[in-house]
Protein backbone atom coordinates (compact mmCIF):
# COMPACT_ATOMS: atom_id res chain seq x y z
CA UNK A 1 0.00 0.00 0.00
CA UNK A 2 1.44 3.18 -0.89
CA UNK A 3 -0.06 6.70 -0.57
CA UNK A 4 1.42 10.48 -1.96
CA UNK A 5 1.28 13.44 0.00
CA UNK A 6 1.56 16.93 -1.64
CA UNK A 7 1.99 20.19 0.20
CA UNK A 8 -0.39 23.00 -1.45
CA UNK A 9 0.19 26.14 0.87
CA UNK A 10 0.17 26.90 4.19
CA UNK A 11 -1.64 23.81 6.31
CA UNK A 12 -3.07 22.40 3.08
CA UNK A 13 -1.95 19.04 1.27
CA UNK A 14 -3.28 16.30 -1.14
CA UNK A 15 -3.27 13.25 0.02
CA UNK A 16 -3.63 10.54 -2.91
CA UNK A 17 -3.83 7.07 -2.37
CA UNK A 18 -2.52 3.96 -3.87
CA UNK A 19 -5.70 3.82 -5.72
CA UNK A 20 -5.73 6.72 -7.09
CA UNK A 21 -8.10 8.66 -4.83
CA UNK A 22 -7.26 11.98 -3.41
CA UNK A 23 -8.20 13.64 0.13
CA UNK A 24 -7.52 17.49 0.61
CA UNK A 25 -6.05 18.16 4.11
CA UNK A 26 -6.45 21.65 5.93
CA UNK A 27 -5.84 23.15 8.89
CA UNK A 28 -7.74 26.19 11.20
CA UNK A 29 -7.03 29.69 10.15
CA UNK A 30 -4.97 29.60 14.07
CA UNK A 31 -2.86 27.03 12.54
CA UNK A 32 -2.09 28.61 9.08
CA UNK A 33 -4.74 27.25 6.94
CA UNK A 34 -7.93 28.15 5.01
CA UNK A 35 -9.82 25.05 6.89
CA UNK A 36 -10.36 23.89 3.32
CA UNK A 37 -9.98 20.15 4.00
CA UNK A 38 -10.40 17.72 6.82
CA UNK A 39 -7.75 18.00 9.55
CA UNK A 40 -5.77 14.73 9.04
CA UNK A 41 -6.11 13.03 12.78
CA UNK A 42 -9.69 13.42 11.04
CA UNK A 43 -8.77 11.13 8.40
CA UNK A 44 -7.67 8.65 10.53
CA UNK A 45 -11.10 8.59 12.68
CA UNK A 46 -13.09 8.46 9.45
CA UNK A 47 -10.45 5.52 7.92
CA UNK A 48 -11.14 3.58 11.57
CA UNK A 49 -15.02 3.93 11.26
CA UNK A 50 -14.59 2.96 7.52
CA UNK A 51 -12.56 -0.19 8.32
CA UNK A 52 -14.96 -1.24 10.86
CA UNK A 53 -18.34 -0.19 8.84
CA UNK A 54 -17.63 -2.46 6.09
CA UNK A 55 -16.80 -5.67 8.50
CA UNK A 56 -20.32 -5.40 10.08
CA UNK A 57 -22.17 -4.94 6.73
CA UNK A 58 -20.29 -7.52 4.95
CA UNK A 59 -20.72 -9.65 7.82
CA UNK A 60 -24.48 -9.20 8.34
CA UNK A 61 -24.72 -9.89 4.53
CA UNK A 62 -23.15 -13.04 4.60
CA UNK A 63 -25.04 -14.03 8.07
CA UNK A 64 -28.43 -13.45 5.63
CA UNK A 65 -29.73 -10.23 7.75
CA UNK A 66 -32.02 -8.31 5.76
CA UNK A 67 -30.06 -4.43 6.85
CA UNK A 68 -31.45 -1.65 4.81
CA UNK A 69 -29.14 1.14 6.35
CA UNK A 70 -26.00 1.27 8.72
CA UNK A 71 -24.52 4.27 10.62
CA UNK A 72 -21.46 4.15 12.69
CA UNK A 73 -21.08 7.21 15.21
CA UNK A 74 -16.70 7.56 16.68
CA UNK A 75 -16.56 9.71 19.56
CA UNK A 76 -12.70 10.19 20.13
CA UNK A 77 -10.57 11.96 22.99
CA UNK A 78 -6.92 12.86 22.47
CA UNK A 79 -4.18 13.87 24.48
CA UNK A 80 -3.74 17.66 25.51
CA UNK A 81 -0.33 16.95 25.18
CA UNK A 82 1.64 16.61 22.49
CA UNK A 83 1.46 14.26 20.72
CA UNK A 84 -1.99 14.66 20.87
CA UNK A 85 -2.65 11.18 20.36
CA UNK A 86 -6.03 9.76 20.35
CA UNK A 87 -6.46 8.17 23.69
CA UNK A 88 -10.24 6.53 23.69
CA UNK A 89 -12.41 6.13 20.72
CA UNK A 90 -16.02 4.66 20.92
CA UNK A 91 -17.77 2.97 17.84
CA UNK A 92 -21.60 3.12 17.78
CA UNK A 93 -23.31 0.83 15.03
CA UNK A 94 -26.70 1.80 14.26
CA UNK A 95 -28.27 -1.12 12.48
CA UNK A 96 -31.15 -0.50 10.97
CA UNK A 97 -33.55 -3.14 8.74
CA UNK A 98 -35.64 -6.12 9.05
CA UNK A 99 -36.36 -8.68 11.23
CA UNK A 100 -32.40 -8.86 12.39
CA UNK A 101 -31.55 -10.88 15.17
CA UNK A 102 -29.38 -9.50 17.87
CA UNK A 103 -27.32 -12.81 18.11
CA UNK A 104 -25.88 -11.70 14.25
CA UNK A 105 -25.49 -8.17 14.88
CA UNK A 106 -23.36 -8.23 18.26
CA UNK A 107 -21.13 -11.11 16.60
CA UNK A 108 -20.53 -8.95 13.63
CA UNK A 109 -19.54 -5.89 15.78
CA UNK A 110 -17.34 -8.26 18.04
CA UNK A 111 -16.03 -9.83 15.00
CA UNK A 112 -14.78 -6.86 13.35
CA UNK A 113 -13.40 -5.12 16.77
CA UNK A 114 -11.75 -8.58 17.63
CA UNK A 115 -10.48 -10.04 14.38
CA UNK A 116 -11.28 -7.91 11.09
CA UNK A 117 -10.87 -4.45 11.57
CA UNK A 118 -6.97 -3.63 11.37
CA UNK A 119 -7.27 0.13 12.00
CA UNK A 120 -9.56 -0.71 15.15
CA UNK A 121 -6.88 -3.54 16.33
CA UNK A 122 -4.10 -1.46 15.45
CA UNK A 123 -5.40 1.32 18.04
CA UNK A 124 -5.94 -0.93 20.83
CA UNK A 125 -2.00 -2.26 20.53
CA UNK A 126 -1.03 1.24 20.12
CA UNK A 127 -3.04 1.85 24.10
CA UNK A 128 -6.11 3.37 22.61
CA UNK A 129 -8.89 2.65 24.66
CA UNK A 130 -11.09 1.09 21.74
CA UNK A 131 -15.15 0.33 22.56
CA UNK A 132 -17.84 -0.73 20.16
CA UNK A 133 -21.79 -0.91 20.83
CA UNK A 134 -24.36 -1.12 18.43
CA UNK A 135 -28.33 -0.81 18.46
CA UNK A 136 -30.88 -2.11 16.60
CA UNK A 137 -33.80 -0.08 14.55
CA UNK A 138 -36.52 -2.82 12.97
CA UNK A 139 -38.09 -0.95 10.09
CA UNK A 140 -41.32 -2.50 8.23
Amino acid sequence: MKAHIKWVDGAMFLGESGSGHTVVMDGPEESGGRNMGIRPMETVLVGLGGCASYDVVSILKKSRQDIRDVHTLLDAERADTEPKVFTKIHLHFVVKGKNLKEVHVKRAVELSAEKYCSASILMGRAGVEVTHDYEIVEID
